[in-house]
């Protein structure tokens, strides 16, 4: 049974169509994104999880609450001249991801930008330098090559982690961490400096009222 179509029935069909076409373009209006350009070193916290500035900041107080211990006066009585330090492993124990090859980044630039020690590069980097040296003895002029064996021993290893713990109540949440660094002598294994650096961050609706 064929059904007929009436004028108040094609009517009807079209402002419905138009009304959905019109929400369609309306939703997709309403999700388009803004993006603007803002200074790097701009503390903007969105999700209150660890961000750049955490990482900058932790990096910054830590390793200059470091360079202010007798351990690096000790060393140039004893030694002569700057430490050597290499960074080592930073474990991430939090329940959250961070980038920890970023915070390690910001803690040799805290130690170069100080003046006060000299650091070398990690053991992944070591080895691309490694197979570099050994490309130029092949293929490099002679005049220009760089030799083995000259490369500078660390006397100092600095090794840490991150960790968190989480309070939630209703929809407001308290996040802690805590990043806990050590310095230690390669030769003798012993820990000459341990720092600490503690964050709190309270995340919700409500005003929070200490």
């Amino acid at each position: 049974m064929y059904k007929i179509l009436t004028v108040k029935s094609v009517k009807y069909s079209l402002t419905i169509c138009t009304l959905l076409v019109g929400i369609t373009i309306f939703s997709g209006c309403g999700s388009s994104k803004q993006v603007t350009r803002v200074d790097a070193d701009t503390t903007i916290d969105l999700s209150g999880r660890w961000n750049d500035t955490d990482s900058r900041m932790v990096a910054d107080e830590i390793i200059g609450d470091c360079l202010t211990h007798s351990w690096i006066n000790d060393h140039g009585i004893s030694a002569g001249g700057k430490p050597v330090v290499i960074v080592g492993g930073i474990r991430n124990k939090s329940m959250e991801h961070i980038a920890v090859a970023t915070f390690i980044s910001d803690i040799e630039r805290a130690f170069i930008n100080s003046g006060k020690v000299r650091t070398v590069s990690s053991s992944n980097e070591r080895s691309e330098i490694r197979e570099e040296r050994a490309d130029q003895g092949e293929f490099a002029a002679l005049e220009t090559v760089k030799r083995m064996g000259r490369e500078l021993g660390a006397d100092y290893m600095m090794t840490g982690e991150i960790n968190t713990i989480e309070d939630r109540e209703g929809g407001d949440q308290v996040v802690f961490y805590q990043t806990d660094l050590t310095l230690t002598n390669i030769e003798t294994n012993e820990k000459i400096w341990i720092g600490q650096k503690k964050i709190k961050k309270f995340i919700g609706r409500s005003k929070f009222k200490p």
